[in-house]
């Protein structure tokens, strides 16, 4: 597997400035031939509990896992996960999993055919059994799929104990059917899991959505990469957000390692290509001043697949120092883009209309700036855009709850500079 990463900067700073920004590149080729690396565990969770009954979810949800099943490579481990009151494991027996062959794949179809929809939502305990099976291939890369059409019904903080305990241990992507479930709760497990969170508004499209999900996990050949940074001293990580494809802000998944060093974690990986904002605050210089901001090297294990350098030169050349990099200004963009869409959400569900017209306008102007169409699509779900280049808007008398959820669900997604969706 073939690694490459490239900083993108300007790294002269005015003479008193203290801040380095750099958007670096990180691109896999893939190994050889498709093979990963280590093993695979996938595991699928899907809510079973009352309320799955309407509207044909629960039919709906067992013709998605089986779907996501008949997706799964021979020889990688799996098991499913019937979600209720409880974490009940469907298949294989409990505390064990099955390798994926024509004759499991079967077993497990008829397994799934047994789910009724009938219990409680306790998203806590079924990403703890998770936790625990993966655990018994310790290594592979572990990958799960939460389906849920509700709110969590454990007590006020288990879930947040529970994501705290394995939070980085395994990816999970999670869908919510319906529109009677928490964006804010899923997009959490989805932060602490390194996963994602989208909107399945029909249920006629889970099988599509969870064929998609499991064959990008299929694609995977590496798993546990990380970003190890190096600052020297006197110099203090800002933060480390991975802004392409999406926003995901790593900074407080840092653990510590020896002096002056950190460890990111950038989950698996298969031939593709993500980008990430590093900010850095370094001790003012003189002109003519220069130093190494930070060294950037993307491990699996203790191998160091590649390296970038993020570099600092103070100079008293405006013309040098104001400067604004391409895709640092991009990415800037796409995190406010992000963050003005959940703004305006939050402020009209409070009934605070001028404030949420204000963030849905600007969403729309850094949409428009950016070529971020997909985005900028959504937003004219929820408001008439009259002028996307002034950010000039009218909020709509009546949204669609399913169309809102797919804004906020989607607000993360990114595109790279001059590249639209």
């Amino acid at each position: 597997m073939a690694y490459t990463a490239e900083a993108f900067q300007n790294e002269y700073l005015a003479l008193g400035a203290t801040e380095v920004d750099a958007i670096v590149t990180v691109t896999s080729t893939g190994a050889e031939g498709g093979r990963r690396t280590s093993g695979a565990t996938e595991i699928i969770i899907v809510d079973c509990s009352g309320s799955m009954q309407a509207e044909g979810r629960m039919a709906a949800a067992r013709h998605a896992a089986k779907a996501a099943v008949g997706c799964i490579d021979d020889g990688v481990h799996f098991a499913i996960i019937a979600g209720v009151s409880t974490a009940q494991q469907l298949f294989p027996d409990p505390g064990e999993l099955a390798v994926a062959s024509p004759q499991t794949r079967a077993e497990a179809v008829r397994a799934i055919d047994r789910l009724q929809a009938n219990g409680g939502t306790a998203m806590g305990a079924w990403l703890k059994l998770a936790h625990r099976l993966f655990g018994l291939r310790p290594g592979d890369i572990a990958h799960a799929i939460l389906l849920t059409d509700g709110e969590n019904g454990e007590y006020g903080g288990y879930l947040e104990s529970v994501l705290t305990e394995i939070g980085g241990s395994f990816t999970c992507d999670c869908r919510g059917v319906g529109t009677n479930w928490q964006v804010s709760e899923l997009r959490k497990i989805a932060n602490a899991l390194l996963g994602t969170v989208d909107i399945v508004a029909r249920p006629e499209d889970l099988a599509t959505a969870f064929e998609q999900m499991m064959t990008a996990a299929m694609s995977k050949t590496s798993g546990d990469v990380q970003l190890k940074v190096w600052t020297p001293i006197k110099a203090v990580i800002r933060f480390v957000k991975q802004v392409e494809p999406q926003v995901v802000d790593l900074t407080g998944k840092r653990v510590e390692e020896g002096p002056r060093t950190g460890l990111y974690p950038l989950g698996a990986w298969g031939a593709e290509s993500r980008d990430y904002h590093i900010c850095v605050q370094v001790p003012a210089g003189m002109s003519g001043d220069e130093m190494l901001a930070a060294r950037l090297s993307v491990m699996e294990g203790d191998t160091v697949l590649t390296q970038a350098l993020v570099r600092a030169v103070w100079t008293g050349d405006a013309a040098l120092s104001t400067r604004i990099n391409r895709q640092v200004a991009h990415y800037t963009g796409q995190a406010e883009l992000a963050e003005a869409i959940q703004a305006g959400i939050e402020a009209r569900k409070h009934g605070d209309d001028h404030t949420a017209t204000i963030k849905f306008g600007r969403a729309a102007q850094l949409a428009h700036q950016s070529g971020n169409k997909a985005t900028e699509d959504l937003l004219s779900t929820v408001v008439d855009i009259e002028d996307a280049a002034t950010g000039t808007v009218r909020l709509r008398r009546k949204i669609d709850a399913a169309d809102e959820m797919a804004l906020d669900t989607r607000s993360t997604k990114t595109v790279r500079v001059g590249r639209q969706q």
